[in-house]
C-alpha cells in the first residue's frame, strides 16, 4: 500500500468514526502524533515487544497522514516523498555515525 493509498484510508477511518477532520485540527493531529512517539520510545525503553513498538510508530504515521491529509490535500505524497529521498540523498553527511567519521578524518589533516 502506497501513502496516497494509506491517506484514502485514514479519511475512510476519519469519516466513519468521527474522529477530528477539520483543517483547525491539524495541531491537534500533530500533537497527537508526538504523544504516540513518546509512547514508542517509551515501549522501546521498558524492553517491550517489536509488535508494540511497530503499532506505536503506525500509529504516528496514521497522525501524520491524516494532517497532509488536511493540510495539503492536493500533494502527493508518495512523489513527496520520492523527491524528499532524492534531495536527502544528494546532501553531504551531516547527522549520525558517518558525519562523526568525515568529520574526525578532515579534523586530523
Amino acid at each position: 500500500m502506497h501513502l496516497e493509498e494509506m491517506k484514502r484510508e485514514i479519511k475512510n477511518l476519519v469519516l466513519d468514526k468521527g474522529f477530528y477532520n477539520r483543517k483547525q485540527d491539524i495541531p491537534k493531529k500533530l500533537l497527537f502524533a508526538f504523544i504516540e512517539l513518546g509512547e514508542a520510545s517509551d515501549a522501546w525503553k521498558k524492553g517491550k515487544s517489536k509488535d508494540v513498538i511497530a503499532e506505536e510508530l503506525i500509529d504516528v504515521i496514521f497522525y501524520i497522514l491524516d494532517a497532509s491529509r488536511l493540510a495539503c490535500p492536493n500533494v502527493n505524497m508518495d512523489e513527496m516523498f520520492l523527491k524528499k529521498l532524492k534531495k536527502n540523498k544528494s546532501r553531504s553527511y551531516q547527522y549520525g555515525e558517518r558525519h562523526r567519521l568525515v568529520n574526525r578524518s578532515s579534523n586530523s589533516m
